[in-house]
């Protein structure tokens, strides 16, 4: 067994040798990542890449630049049909469903009864269906959730899992890179729409979405056809192959969540900070599940006693788990992420803190590894984000 150095990226992940031979649940660029020198690890029940030769720091600073290439296969895509679909999901989502126009896709929240986050998700209108891409390891957790409140709906909904491969490509040059394979016009992509698209002669359903900050797609692609789609991209001089490791560094950056470690069952779209999820639309109608516990946090901010912050900070970075205390040694917060923020040369993170102290500027001390090191809580993003609005 290798030590994994990236401790934010998943709670208790090991790394493994190349040459291990696990158990675990492999992409179909499983082969290729290993023949591309790539150290993995246990990731949401998957042996995923966290690292190439290039290593974190260039494979960061590489897709700020041009454009990086990652295996996102190990997430889960599904397909929710049926005349009723939408009337459907806004029962299990925050989402404002019926308002997406075709075409158009929606960050979301899946809730629990007591107003908990199950998971975030992208749900997207696709015209004859919804589109909904759930996080990895949590096919056991969100579909049985969404099959359990589809069983009591007064409606004509279906759902199953769509069998493909996703990659995500990402970077100033992404929709360069894509544009040279793809037969129809991927450049008047807007932010978070989707369409089938023809890549290379294979047909793909891409989205104009990802989780670094910048511009870039993600294409769900038949897994036949996914590592000849994946080389070909590569072959473009731009992109370079990406693990996690630096799509944790580059989504902190961006000021964006890691379930597991940022968000989980307890944590409420209030405290999470998450309310621009939820559209006026669904705060007036609600009917969503966990809507009471949710909405009365809108309406009464006194029954919020903690808040998702960002921070700055300087020296080793905090890390899931640290404490955060006032100069006078209150407890009053925990690290949820932290890394080295290659852009910004610094640390950044993430971390609840009680109401008091969330305001951009407060001051805070993270005891990282036995010493007390100031951070200080920051508006995110922490980076200006590349999105293409057209």
């Amino acid at each position: 067994m290798m030590k994994c150095s990236s401790r934010g990226l998943s709670k208790g992940a090991k790394c493994l040798n190349v040459r291990s031979f696990s158990s675990l649940r492999k992409t179909p660029l499983y082969d290729m990542h290993i023949a591309l020198g790539a150290t993995t690890a246990e990731f949401g029940g998957w042996d995923m890449p966290i690292r190439y030769p290039l290593g974190i720091m260039k494979e960061h600073l590489h897709t700020r630049q041009k454009a990086g290439l990652f295996d996102v296969s190990h997430m889960v895509p599904v397909r929710v049909t049926g005349k009723d679909r939408a009337r459907f999901m806004e029962t299990v989502t925050v989402a404002d469903v019926k308002a997406l126009p075709e075409g158009m896709g929606s960050l979301s929240l899946i809730t629990n009864e007591d107003g908990g986050i199950i998971d975030d998700c992208i749900v997207t209108n696709a015209g004859d269906h919804i589109y909904m891409v759930i996080n990895a390891g949590h096919e056991d957790k969100d579909l049985p959730h969404i099959e359990s409140h589809m069983a009591k709906f007064d409606g004509e909904v279906s759902l199953e899992k769509v069998g493909c491969g996703l990659l995500a490509l990402q970077g100033p040059s992404a929709s360069q890179v894509l544009g040279k394979l793809a037969t129809e016009d991927v450049s008047k992509m807007s932010f978070m729409s989707g369409m089938p698209v023809t890549v290379a002669g294979v047909p793909c359903f891409v989205t104009r979405s990802g989780y670094t900050g910048e511009d870039g797609y993600e294409l769900g692609i038949p897994i036949e056809e996914t590592e000849k789609i994946a080389k070909l991209l590569l072959d473009d001089p731009d992109v370079e192959i990406i693990g996690l490791g630096a799509r944790d560094s580059l989504r902190l950056e961006a000021g964006l969540c890691l379930y597991g470690n940022d968000l989980d069952d307890t944590t409420t779209p209030s405290e999470g900070n998450l309310l621009w999820t939820i559209p006026k639309s669904r705060r007036e109608s609600g009917g969503f599940v966990g809507a009471d516990k949710i909405l009365g946090q809108i309406a009464d901010k006194k029954l919020v006693k903690r808040k998702r912050i960002g921070f700055i900070g300087s020296g080793p970075p905090p890390r899931s788990h640290d404490k955060l205390y006032t100069e006078d040694g209150d407890e009053v917060g925990e690290v949820t992420s932290g890394v080295y923020g290659p852009s910004l040369k610094k640390p950044v993170g993430m971390a609840y803190v009680k109401k008091k102290y969330m305001k951009a500027g407060t001051k805070l001390l993270a005891d990282v590894r036995g010493k007390r090191r100031e951070v200080v809580v920051t508006k995110m993003p922490f980076i200006e984000p590349g999105y293409y609005r057209g």
